[in-house]
């Protein structure tokens, strides 16, 4: 009688610390997990897209919350939740964003405040790099009222995912993102 081969897991999980430390263990985490699991969804993707979540997760829940990482394989592809003990659901999650000249264009987050000062061909007059010339002025997005950076992560899950969204659990909610399969065998 010929032996038959185990069967592939499907889903791997694993209880993070509530720490900086859960960052770079999770990335390791679904690296892992998507090469036992065969799944041939973009790797250095989901690391990065699973760093956001699992960051949010470190920042806006209590020290006491258990944060649970999940990675699996299905029909649409290779999903990852982080589940956390916060019942509020997060917002700005759902269908992907349009790829400017694929679509739609991705509208611009509005910045109120004053309008710096530019040269006549637009430049700024200001020597800081971009980032640094919002410092101390008022940048927030005039949909939330926060600064300019909030939700940054969410708008990165939404382009670069296939879907993503945030459900209620018995214990509090679950965030999660799915990437397509590639088409062919993987490269190692």
């Amino acid at each position: 009688m010929p032996m038959l081969a185990p069967p592939i897991p499907t889903t791997w999980r694993l209880t993070l610390p509530h720490s900086a430390a859960a960052v770079p263990i999770a990335r390791a985490m679904v690296r892992c997990a998507m090469q036992d699991l065969r799944a041939t969804a973009d790797r250095t993707t989901a690391q990065l897209l699973t760093a956001e979540l699992v960051a949010n997760a470190v920042k806006h829940t209590r020290g006491t919350d258990l944060i649970e990482l999940v990675v699996e394989r299905g029909p649409e592809g290779c999903q990852v939740e982080v589940h956390d003990g916060d019942p509020r659901l997060v917002e700005g999650l759902g269908a992907p964003l349009p790829v400017e000249g694929l679509g739609a264009p991705v509208p611009a987050m509005a910045v109120t405040g004053a309008t710096p000062a530019a040269t006549a061909d637009g430049h700024p007059t200001d020597d800081r790099l971009p980032a640094q010339q919002g410092e101390g002025a008022d940048t927030a997005d005039d949909r939330t009222g926060r600064g300019c950076a909030y939700g940054r992560g969410l708008l990165l899950i939404r382009a670069l995912s296939s879907a993503s969204g945030c459900r209620p659990t018995p214990h509090g909610k679950a965030v999660w993102f799915t990437l397509p399969e590639l088409r062919g065998p993987r490269r190692h």
